[in-house]
């Protein structure tokens, strides 16, 4: 009896812990678009990866993470496999797919909608899973 216990707060703990470091990735589908698959948030809302990003640091900051706003992540998450999550000038956290940040865009006003593919000279590009 002791054992079966002690086996089961044991498993309990490793659950916590589990749970305590957070998702290792965000609440994303992949979802079709006129242009093909794309990664979307939890609202299905098409996620882009930006060019001028590298290194695993964002570059859109100030009126460009307005128009185009990050994919945040929470204090305390880590990433797995091909997420990861990185520092933004300001601090925040924010999501990143095989090393690249990922956002949204503004004037994409519906889930599926594709809007920011090629935008500003092409910098701008559909997150393919």
């Amino acid at each position: 009896m002791f054992a079966r216990t002690m086996a089961a707060m044991l498993i309990a703990g490793l659950s916590l812990a589990a749970c305590a470091q957070g998702p290792s990735q965000p609440a994303t589908t992949v979802a079709a678009t006129a242009k093909g698959k794309a990664l979307a948030d939890a609202k299905g809302m098409t996620l882009y990866t930006f060019d001028k990003d590298a290194g695993g640091k964002s570059a859109c900051n100030g009126q460009c993470a307005v128009n185009w706003p990050p994919l945040a992540a929470s204090g305390g998450v880590s990433g797995m496999g091909d997420w990861s999550v990185v520092t933004r000038d300001d601090g925040s956290k924010q999501w990143a797919y095989k090393g690249k940040p990922l956002y949204t865009f503004v004037k994409d006003t519906k889930p599926g909608d594709v809007v920011g593919d090629g935008f500003n000279n092409n910098v701008w590009h559909i997150a393919a899973p």
